[in-house]
């Protein structure tokens, strides 16, 4: 049952949630303009406003020039040192610990190595123990840290507590991750699927200005996504949604995927897999180009490499690299289609090569009509975003809740 006190609770953190947010969007906007954007009267935005400037996380700036008419207004923002975060990124073989502050700048950033599958119930006590010498050492205030967001690649439980699967980076499948770091941290801890939390980084970033419909393509390993909608990134019923990377492309004798199914979409055009090709195919007759870049030493031939030797006139690489381009093109032009986003934005290395995402580019745009031209563009965030994803997470809680814990 919903109590006069509980609802009065939720009004109030609705109010200052949406405060905080204009504030974080903006960066410095008067009271009046506050209350106007939020629909409160000017003093409901004057109450809500001093409470914050008490609390030390929205602080007075400048004054405005007078019009000759009443008082001058005085511009209030969000104090983004005021509070922070903790993060981890969990990955295969890899764990990055990290704090931000409130506008998601990095306060500091490790790298644990983890052997995958790690032990879930160790790791997790490893990680936080080494978590809280780093928040000591970085001399930061216990009191100020507004909670954990932990990403780790795999499937997430609908609520959000738990970690389905991981597919090899933990030991453990349906663990309590965030109970157990909350145990250890205490601290409120949330979780997400990491590419998720990547895009959720890139849309705090960018302060949602560029789409309110967004499909994010991560390649990296594999290949991953997510997808925003009025602002929101949708998880799906299964907590699985925009899983491109694991559509089946080849019907029959396809390779096999890390997901336990063959054929799919990241057997082919995924980095590793245009990388393990490149490779089988390594001779100084078929790959003369990457024959000499790695001096015909497999182990040290990279995705880049395989990219440049394409571009550089490597014909049989060449032909693995366009089939990865067509078939990854033309899943992106389903996405279109089907879900209609405001923008595409890819993320990840191999875009920073300009062969590459010029080709995925031009490919994505064949045959597509005018209708849907919709702007497919590399992250301006790219290779940056897993310092700071996890952090994110407890940021945007900490928003969420009006920035009261």
């Amino acid at each position: 049952m919903l109590h006069e006190g509980d609802n009065m609770m939720g009004v109030k953190r609705t109010n200052r949630s949406a405060a905080l947010r204009i504030l974080h969007e903006q960066g410095s906007i008067s009271r009046k303009r506050l209350a106007e954007s939020i629909k409160l009267t000017p003093a409901a935005i004057t109450k809500i406003v001093g409470e914050m400037i008490a609390e030390g996380i929205v602080v007075e700036g400048r004054t405005l020039p007078s019009d000759g008419v009443g008082r001058r207004e005085v511009m209030v923002e969000l104090n983004s040192r005021a509070r922070c975060a903790l993060g981890v990124l969990i990955n295969l073989n890899q764990a990055l610990l990290s704090a931000v502050w409130l506008d998601g700048s990095v306060i500091f950033c490790e790298e644990m190595k983890i052997n995958s599958p790690a032990p879930a119930e160790e790791t997790v006590k490893e990680i936080s123990v080494r978590l809280m010498s780093l928040v000591k050492e970085n001399k930061l205030a216990r009191e100020n840290i507004v909670g954990l967001g932990i990403a780790i690649r795999g499937v997430t439980s609908p609520d959000g507590r738990s970690l389905h699967n991981s597919f090899g980076a933990l030991d453990a499948e349906d663990f309590p991750i965030c109970d157990r770091f909350e145990e250890y941290m205490a601290l409120p801890t949330v979780l997400s699927n990491n590419v998720r939390a990547l895009f959720a980084a890139h849309m705090f970033l960018s302060k949602n200005k560029n789409s309110h419909s967004q499909f994010f393509l991560r390649c990296e390993y594999g290949i991953g996504a997510a997808l925003s909608m009025d602002d929101r990134i949708c998880t799906g019923s299964s907590q699985q949604c925009a899983e491109i990377g694991h559509i089946p492309v080849v019907k029959r004798g396809g390779k096999p995927c890390t997901c336990g199914k063959c054929g799919c979409l990241e057997t082919i055009a995924s980095p590793t897999a245009i990388r393990e090709e490149a490779i089988a195919m390594l001779s100084p007759e078929k790959t003369p180009v990457l024959w000499n870049m790695s001096r015909g030493e497999p182990e040290k031939i990279s995705i880049d490499n395989v990219l440049d030797a394409a571009s550089y006139g490597d014909e049989g690489v060449a032909e693995i690299v366009d089939k990865a381009v067509l078939v990854l093109g033309n899943a992106l032009k389903s996405v279109i289609y089907i879900l209609d986003p405001g923008k595409i934005v890819l993320y990840g290395r191999m875009f920073e090569n300009s062969y590459f995402l010029s080709k995925l580019i031009a490919e994505v745009r064949e045959g597509v009509d005018a209708g849907h031209s919709i702007a497919v563009e590399k992250s301006q965030y790219n290779c940056t975003l897993e310092r700071i994803a996890a952090g994110v997470l407890a940021v945007e809680d900490f928003l969420d809740k009006g920035g009261l814990l």
